[in-house]
């Protein structure tokens, strides 16, 4: 079974650099407390740290 990660947006990406925008975008965050599941990858993992400040990372 393949890891998951669930991501939580807690502030909003109003006002943020573009590419953070796009980040969360990216992720399928778009409202502030939305929750989202991805694969727990390399990849995923250093979209997270892009948006570090505006997201947190949930554990089951």
């Amino acid at each position: 079974m393949e890891k998951v990660v669930k991501i939580k947006l807690v502030k909003s990406a109003c006002g943020r650099k573009p590419n953070q925008a796009k980040t969360l975008k990216a992720l399928g965050l778009s409202k502030i407390n939305q929750i989202v599941e991805k694969p727990d990858n390399e990849a995923v993992r250093g979209m997270i740290a892009t948006v570090s400040h505006l997201v947190e990372v949930l554990q089951d």
